[in-house]
């Protein structure tokens, strides 16, 4: 069913867009294949590497597949907008409007051109973002304390070792603190990633770098990433915390598992037990993949939770779809009762569909600051 979905678009392309165009019918029959090909590409892919979520094959055929892909979606999309026009069009005059080729025409370029441009702005390192919290008891010698928050890397065959050897650089001219990685590290086995992601272990901060599992962890043997991820150097935080002092003073770091790991066999998000033993003093930053639980965190007296996972919606417009399936969270940040929830665009995006189109990815910097 999901795979017959992806191939409702392919329909309206064909039947209402390439169809009435004045071209010869093999050209329209190569088109109509290509963009057949396009539509089912998740679905190549999972008979072709394993898995919907990690393609194997090369690079420029991945991004290859998200153009034709993400050119039939707004295809689609604008051809409908166009049958909508066209129809009002029709209860004033009696008659259903003939649409010139060159409206097609102009449409068709709007869509490729549009994921282009979404495409590149994808897989680009993404831009720096710097922005100030204001916590409630945070401790002055906590005021302008800066964490890295990367999240969603969903490292690759489109974001390979060398798009991660960026980051890191990039990450550690920013001389932060803290890093917090909030899950969605790859996409792929430990065997098909183990080179992708051995850059993060270059990633530096004073006080350590942190990490939760995402749902992409679960999908790809979750007890293998967890320990070599622990290998790199990173402190995976699975339901519990760390304390972190500048001198009599402590802030507490918390992470939970993902909500992919209800009714499986690995260890579900407990709040409880992360928090259990914090001091009660102590302002608490929660990791969490998913923005949707935000509110039991508020209620249980967190100061700010870190998410990622929504990508920010990818595209303004869609946005408003991933909000819904979200508890309405998708992208920057929001007040939850007392507790602040930052939920990031994301460092990369799922190579299953990376398009960005008023949703930039982003390397985050969070300064904490004593709310007054």
């Amino acid at each position: 069913m999901f795979h017959f979905v992806l191939g409702l678009p392919w329909l309206v392309v064909v039947f209402r867009f390439l169809l009435p165009l004045p071209w010869i019918l093999p050209v329209k029959i190569v088109l109509a294949g290509l963009f057949l090909v396009a539509s089912q590409h998740l679905l190549i892919a999972r008979l072709t590497s394993g898995s919907v979520f990690a393609p194997e094959y090369p690079r420029p055929l991945i991004i290859l597949m998200t153009m034709l892909f993400g050119s039939m979606v707004l295809l689609a999309v604008f051809q409908l907008a166009l049958d909508l026009l066209s129809l009002l069009v029709m209860l004033g005059t009696w008659r259903f409007p003939r649409v010139p080729p060159e409206v097609r025409y102009g449409i068709g370029a709007l869509a490729l051109g549009l994921t282009a441009y979404g495409v590149s702005q994808a897989i680009r390192l993404p831009p720096l973002k710097q922005m100030e919290v204001a916590i409630p008891g945070l401790a002055p010698e906590f005021d302008g304390y800066r964490l890295l928050q990367l999240t969603d890397l969903h490292l690759s065959r489109l974001f390979p070792r060398a798009w991660a050897q960026e980051v890191v650089a990039r990450a550690n001219a920013l001389d932060v603190d803290l890093v917090a990685i909030t899950g969605d590290f790859i996409d792929g086995s430990v065997e098909h990633r183990r080179d992708d992601i051995a850059p993060l272990a270059n990633l530096k901060a004073r006080d350590g770098i942190f990490g939760i599992p995402g749902n992409h962890e679960y999908f790809f043997s979750y007890d293998d990433w967890m320990a070599h991820d622990a290998g790199l150097g990173i402190t995976m935080l699975t339901n519990r915390h760390v304390v972190i002092e500048r001198g009599a003073s402590r802030l507490v770091l918390a992470g939970v598992t993902d909500l992919a790991a209800t009714g499986s066999p690995y260890p579900a998000p407990d709040l409880k037990k992360a928090l259990d033993g914090a001091p009660q003093d102590a302002p608490i930053i929660l990791l969490d993949h998913q923005p949707r639980m935000a509110p039991r965190a508020a209620e249980a007296g967190v100061a700010l939770q870190l998410s990622g996972h929504t990508h920010g919606g990818m595209v303004r417009g869609l946005d408003l779809l991933v909000a819904r399936a979200n508890n309405g969270f998708v992208s920057g940040l929001y007040q939850v009762g007392g507790m602040q929830l930052y939920v990031n665009n994301g460092t990369g995006l799922w190579p299953g569909f990376a398009l960005r189109l008023g949703r930039p990815a982003e390397l985050t910097v969070i300064t904490l600051r004593a709310k007054v």
